[in-house]
């Protein structure tokens, strides 16, 4: 697991999504260090891991989300820890001009490892639609420490609305910082329209 979170920080330091060098350096530190390893999924067909290539028509089931401790202290360390999952896009609408970032496709409370999908839905998920114009974007796939007693309290609209366009311009570092979460996991993946041609 541990040659995981190597390769793990060398594909997000190469995809400019670690650091000050990127465009979520607000959300994973350049001295991130994992304490998980965030397990995603598209059906049993498509995994995520370390940039994997999916196509929009790909991604259109709800993924399946799941992690365990890479250490000591990590996930499992108590049987009241609780996490919150979030999944955003850092290039929206194009990762030329992505002013709309970061978009909100799925936040999920209360999970807890070993766990698949039980927790409390806070944005129902939103598949990827990158436009024909646009190249691949890259999507995050981020795990977080809930602090003692989880967040029970928060609702749908603490974190924002559902609607298409209430979902861009998500401030996620503010959202962090608010309601006291610690980064434990990451996963991304890139993904572009059904039509893209991919060089694999």
């Amino acid at each position: 697991m541990a040659d995981h979170a190597g390769a793990l920080l060398a594909s997000l330091s190469k995809a400019n999504l670690l650091g000050p060098a990127g465009s979520a350096a607000d959300i994973i530190p350049a001295n991130f260090q994992p304490s998980t390893q965030l397990r995603i999924s598209f059906g049993p067909e498509k995994p995520v891991s370390l940039g994997t290539f999916v196509r929009a028509g790909e991604a259109k089931p709800t993924p399946s989300v799941s992690f365990s401790a890479l250490q000591d202290g990590g996930a499992g360390g108590g049987d009241d820890k609780t996490y919150l999952f979030m999944m955003i896009d850092p290039d929206a609408p194009t990762p030329a001009e992505p002013k709309f970032a970061y978009w909100r496709h799925y936040v999920v409370s209360g999970l807890r490892p070993g766990g698949d999908g039980e927790g409390r839905t806070l944005t129902e998920y939103l598949a990827p639609g990158p436009g024909e114009q646009s190249g691949p974007h890259r999507y995050l796939f981020l795990l977080f420490e809930e602090p003692a007693g989880g967040l029970g309290g928060l609702t749908k609209e603490d974190v924002g609305g559902e609607e298409f366009v209430q979902r861009r311009s998500f401030k996620a570092a503010d959202f962090v910082a608010r309601h006291g979460l610690k980064l434990a996991g990451v996963e991304w993946m890139t993904c572009a329209w059904d039509g893209y041609k991919h060089a694999e």
